[in-house]
């Protein structure tokens, strides 16, 4: 007989494999949507318009998986973190994936400076290279400084999602991963265990930019690359983070707490 305990993780496993694909098919749907204004714009062109503009062509429905809900009132708590620093998202994008530049032999470390705390990430450059090495490419353009940290789940899975620089959950850096590591002995029995660093995706293969860090053993599917841990003191200020809550009022939404990634840096040793 099932227990109420294992129901509940089948349901949150059941909703987060929902959410994903709900993700899936609006980027599809934006893809297909801006080809077709992209078509409407050449016709234009060619038959001599001289007045024609295009305006807000936006990365999808903002209601899609990781995307931050209207905050609600009876679930918000206390603000635990700073103001960000000046400055906004590049928004950056490349048509492929960075070339193999890193040393898979070499320790690298990301360093997270966060409005709540420097959370310190160390990364699994020999199992999952080419993830770790277009974080370290992504962080050295930039990309992720003055991103928000736009989910927070905490019923279910436990998980802290970043590496939007839209803030949406729609936000990728142009190109797709394949995925890495799913054989990893850690996701043994269905869980990701706490301090896990994992890519978020949309399906398999389509990583980009955005990840999630795992600040409580969580039961998801061994479908999400992972690729680091999470420091001691990085899984001290994702538990403050995650006890301020969120704005979703149902265990899934945008962190009360104001999660900036100021700024991100990739070394290796």
């Amino acid at each position: 007989m099932v227990s109420k305990d294992q129901r509940r993780r089948q349901l949150a496993r059941e909703k987060f494999e929902r959410q994903q694909q709900r993700r899936a098919e609006q980027r599809r749907k934006a893809r297909v949507r801006n080809a077709a204004i992209a078509a409407a714009v050449a016709v234009v062109v060619a038959l001599g318009a001289t007045a024609y503009a295009v305006g807000g062509l936006g990365g999808g429905d903002a209601k899609g998986d990781s995307a931050a809900p209207s905050p609600s009132a009876s679930s918000k708590a206390p603000d635990p973190c700073a103001k960000p620093a000046p400055g906004e998202p590049s928004g950056r994008t490349w048509d492929k994936e960075p070339a193999m530049t890193i040393d898979t032999a070499a320790a690298h470390t990301m360093k997270l400076k966060t409005t709540c705390g420097d959370i310190d990430l160390a990364l699994q450059a020999d199992k999952a290279p080419h993830t770790v090495n277009s974080f370290a490419f992504l962080a050295g353009q930039g990309y992720f400084d003055h991103t928000k940290c736009h989910r927070l789940t905490t019923s279910g899975i436990y998980v802290l999602q970043c590496g939007d620089p839209k803030g949406t959950g729609m936000g990728d850096p142009g190109y797709k991963l394949k995925d890495e590591n799913l054989k990893d002995e850690r996701l043994k029995g269905g869980v990701y265990p706490a301090g896990t660093v994992a890519m978020a995706n949309a399906g398999p293969n389509t990583g980009g930019s955005q990840f999630f860090l795992v600040y409580q053993d969580s039961p998801l599917p061994a479908n999400y690359t992972p690729f680091g841990t999470v420091s001691e003191a990085g899984m001290a200020v994702l538990k403050k983070i995650a006890a301020a809550g969120e704005s979703g009022g149902a265990g899934d939404g945008a962190p009360n707490a104001t999660v900036v990634i100021d700024k991100a840096t990739v070394t290796a040793s």
